[in-house]
């Protein structure tokens, strides 16, 4: 990813056993949220909540030179099959621990205590940027609107993480 660069290309996966393209809302606002911010949406995928499958899924996002950032959603609950996180925790090379901490108090001052059940985490893999967010498409709105939309923008002052891009494979 170049550190100029001002339109990033960004796969989304929905993560679920359930969804299917035409009843994919989640990705679908995350698609229109990408597009409104002049990034291009270089893939979208629906993924079954099998942690091998995310991870297979993960890993071949992080190998093509063609994605900059991959954005997840779904499979961040606490029931059994709710594996994203843990897909995530095996590829990554650092936990990016604020946009977690971020979206759950955003998420407490809409669903209040509830927002403890979302698991939502973010981390670097290979100077790749990876984002999962909870499965509903009001998590998706307010993850990009409130914290996706500054920080994959260049030019967001004081700080974004797109400037730290040229550094994330520094030894």
């Amino acid at each position: 990813m170049d550190k100029n660069k001002t339109s990033l290309n960004i796969a989304i996966a929905t993560i679920s056993d359930s969804r299917t393209t035409e009843s994919d809302v989640s990705g679908k606002v995350l698609e229109k949220k990408i597009i409104e911010s002049s990034h291009k949406l270089h893939s979208k995928s629906i993924i079954v909540d099998d942690i091998k499958k995310i991870s297979s899924y993960l890993m071949e996002c992080i190998e093509n030179n063609n994605i900059d950032v991959i954005i997840t959603t779904g499979g961040t609950g606490l029931t059994g099959r709710d594996s994203t996180p843990e897909a995530i925790k095996k590829i990554i090379d650092k936990e990016i621990d604020g946009f977690g901490e971020l979206f759950r108090m955003l998420s407490y001052k809409k669903i209040g205590t509830s927002a403890l059940q979302s698991r939502a985490l973010a981390g670097i893999a290979k100077g790749k940027f990876i984002f999962a967010i909870p499965g509903s498409p009001s998590a998706c709105k307010d993850a990009w609107d409130q914290i996706l939309r500054y920080q994959l923008d260049i030019n967001y002052k004081p700080c974004n993480l797109v400037e730290l891009v040229p550094r994330l494979l520094e030894k």
